[in-house]
């Protein structure tokens, strides 16, 4: 064996060892303190024959009080994003502790690839939005709504939210918001036109509805003179009433951009404290504490090859709408794990997490949802 393999399986061995110590320091702290659960995990959706990867789901509280998941079921032979996918849901009955073993139909593939990545939200009418990515080339996948009046049992009609140009944009799950007068409000990155060549260095805009999203309305372009990587953008409020864009990239970390005007138009990007590989964050404000919640991989390796990969998951506060982040914990440390696309659920004094959660070789084969109790977070 060469030296340099030596200390390349040296550091490796390192990179584990550490992300080890950190999830059993955080099984410890879960314990520490009575009445602290921390992460729970209460949904495993594996694959099985024909059914090869569930993938980027979202949450929405019924008025019942039952917690609805609606995620990306494939089937057929392929897992890779233009397999084929429909969507599915599972549905918890007690706060999302345990939910129901079989899958409900939700939408058929209607795209000529597939449908896919999820955002639900309660609108202020008492509508239930349903988004979701309608797919039909590497060329054509256009973020598409759909309205229920009854409480996610019947769905409308699918309405395109981009209408104003034509290409592959993508909307990841749980990335919608809505503001307190209840506009909507979306980001995309573009990475396609119709006869064009697909390229990972997306184009961003928001986009806004007035109307429940029967029409819509795009800003200027996040400016990007320097032509860096732009892909996978979200958004969230932040206390000033300006918007929040977070944006995954390659350069090592999440990246900001800041809108003043309602997202018509965006300050320059610049490098957050999320530390991060090319692989996207969720972060959102908890309720009952008005802080920032963020979920990502936190990963600190200086071995190359290991910090590009999507390990450990990691979810942090920030009490500075997100300059700084704090009490940086360890939700799954599977050093053979591959967790990204996390959507966020506030029940309660607990949060609800669904995310990817597959191996190396395998990447996106899985969906997990898992519960943490807010106090853990916090301790």
């Amino acid at each position: 064996m060469k030296k340099n393999d030596t200390v390349k399986k040296g550091m490796s061995t390192l990179f584990f060892l550490i992300i080890f110590l950190q999830f059993s320091h955080g099984i410890k702290a879960q314990n520490s303190k009575s009445g602290a659960q921390g992460p729970q995990n209460v949904l495993k959706l594996g694959p099985m024959v024909d059914n090869p990867r569930n993938s980027e789901g979202d949450f929405i509280e019924l008025k019942d009080g039952r917690v609805l998941y609606i995620y990306t079921h494939y089937y057929g032979n392929s897992s890779s994003d233009h397999g084929t996918a429909y969507l599915a849901s599972r549905v918890s009955n007690d706060r999302g502790n345990s939910w129901s073993k079989e899958d409900e139909l939700v939408l058929k593939n209607e795209g000529a690839l597939n449908v896919m990545s999820v955002s639900l939200l309660r609108l202020q009418s008492g509508k239930i939005a349903l988004f979701y990515l309608k797919k039909n080339s590497d060329s054509d996948c256009i973020p598409t709504l759909r309205l229920s009046g009854d409480e996610a049992k019947t769905w409308g009609d699918p309405i395109a939210c981009v209408t104003d140009r034509e290409g592959y944009f993508v909307l990841n799950n749980d990335r919608v918001i809505q503001d307190t007068d209840g506009r909507l409000f979306f980001a995309v990155s573009q990475h396609n036109i119709p006869n064009g060549e697909f390229t990972g260095k997306g184009v961003v805009y928001c986009y806004y509805s007035n109307d429940e999203g029967r029409t819509w309305q795009s800003g200027e372009a996040v400016p990007n003179p320097d032509h860096i990587t732009f892909q996978e953008p979200g958004l969230v409020f932040l206390n000033d009433n300006s918007l929040l864009m977070f944006i995954r990239t390659d350069l090592g970390t999440q990246l900001y951009s800041k809108s003043i005007d309602s997202g018509k138009t965006w300050g320059e990007v610049y490098k957050s404290q999320l530390i991060s590989p090319v692989s996207p964050a969720t972060i959102e404000r908890i309720p009952s504490t008005g802080d920032l919640l963020a979920v990502w991989n936190n990963n600190l390796s200086t071995n190359e090859k290991l910090s590009k990969q999507r390990i450990p998951l990691n979810i942090a506060v920030s009490k500075d709408e997100g300059v700084s982040w704090q009490n940086i914990k360890i939700i799954d440390g599977n050093p053979e794990g591959w967790f990204c696309y996390t959507a966020m659920q506030f029940v309660d004094n607990s949060v609800l997490l669904g995310y990817c959660a597959g191996t190396k070789s395998a990447h996106l084969t899985e969906s997990h949802v898992t519960k943490v109790d807010l106090e853990w977070i916090y301790q």
